[in-house]
């Protein structure tokens, strides 16, 4: 057995532990960690040598004879280590992400948030906790997600474990307005993005370096499934660098120029909620300004333009130019102009 995976075993049992206020017996253990991780199989015997190796690494984990059986727990040396501290500001802060995090709601993610939240209140003297909740009241989180992901968690465990072990992973795909089909991808890293979460991923079969790595929509799986089969990573993904070429999630690793004349409204507006960290904004002569910004595709700039409507012109590539011009035209023709002004 590869040792990665023991050492991912043994660190889920841990936190099964820690999260288990009355313990868990070794029946238990193999079934949370044959959900949890996505595995095939699991023996108790291999559950009990781990437990066996997490003692001799000096945890303190303390078992008794239980009428459900022999359970298993953490001691209290290893829950309460260390003592949260935090200020009301810090409260503030930490709630407002924890609301704009709710996508990871049905994840183990959010699992580990909600944790933490549950610790940190449990720790806080009253008068910081009534502090902290009087002030919360006045900040409002908008546009928040109206979803979870609960129904694909055990799509995401089997996900994570690819990702961890660089396994390659087989999956049920639909794209929109496209079949399901089987596909195989070796799996990187993870996205959220407007509420979504994307994975970030090589097309098994496809041999261009350049067109490999993509982004597939959680929403969009109906099945994934860990292989047998390992993949190397290749040295020259990094996630972080390759998602900044966009200025959405449309994955690409050669982001281009894309030139766009705005108003001065306009140029305001992108100014207060910027497209992207590198994007350029020079005024010109007339009043005019003149935005570039980096494209990884010519779609995800689209909707963008049209919603700032007769406020922006695209200069260049023509061939986002001409996508404005087919959208606006379309538009024109569905909608109609009446003559004669009536």
């Amino acid at each position: 057995m590869a040792r990665n995976e023991q050492l991912i075993r043994q660190h889920k049992i841990l936190q099964l532990l820690e999260m288990s206020r009355y313990g868990r017996t070794l029946e238990e253990l193999r079934e949370d960690l044959l959900m949890d991780l996505g595995l095939s199989s699991l023996h108790e015997r291999t559950v009990r040598r781990d437990l066996e190796a997490l003692v001799a690494a000096g945890f303190d984990i303390q078992d008794e004879s239980l009428q459900r059986g022999r359970v298993y727990k953490l001691g209290r040396t290893e829950r309460g280590i260390h003592k949260i501290t935090a200020t009301a500001t810090e409260l503030i802060a930490l709630s407002i992400g924890r609301d704009l995090l709710y996508p990871l709601a049905g994840t183990q993610y959010w699992q580990g948030i909600e944790s933490f939240w549950n610790k940190i209140q449990e720790e806080m003297p009253n008068g910081v906790w009534e502090h902290y909740e009087r002030f919360r009241k006045s900040v409002h989180v908008m546009g928040g997600p109206t979803k979870s992901y609960e129904r694909q968690e055990a799509i995401l465990r089997s996900i994570n474990r690819g990702i961890t072990e660089h396994r390659v992973v087989e999956i049920d795909y639909e794209p929109v307005g496209r079949p399901v089909s089987t596909r195989c991808i070796e799996p990187y890293g993870l996205a959220v993005y407007q509420s979504s979460l994307y994975v970030v991923a090589a097309a098994a079969e496809v041999q261009d370096p350049q067109e490999r790595l993509r982004h597939w929509k959680l929403d969009r799986f109906h099945r994934a499934s860990v292989q047998e089969q390992w993949f190397k990573p290749d040295p020259e993904v990094d996630v972080s660098k390759h998602l900044s070429n966009s200025i959405g999630i449309f994955s690409g690793d050669k982001p281009v120029p894309v030139k766009i004349r705005l108003s001065v409204r306009a140029s305001a507006w992108i100014r207060e909620d910027p497209w992207h960290p590198d994007q350029i904004i020079a005024e010109e002569p007339g009043g005019t300004y003149l935005l570039t910004v980096p494209v990884a595709h010519h779609l995800e700039v689209l909707p963008k333009v049209l919603a700032l409507g007769a406020e922006a012109e695209v200069l260049e590539p023509e061939q986002v130019r001409e996508s404005v011009c087919e959208v606006v035209q379309s538009l024109a023709s569905r909608y109609g102009v009446a003559s004669g002004g009536d």
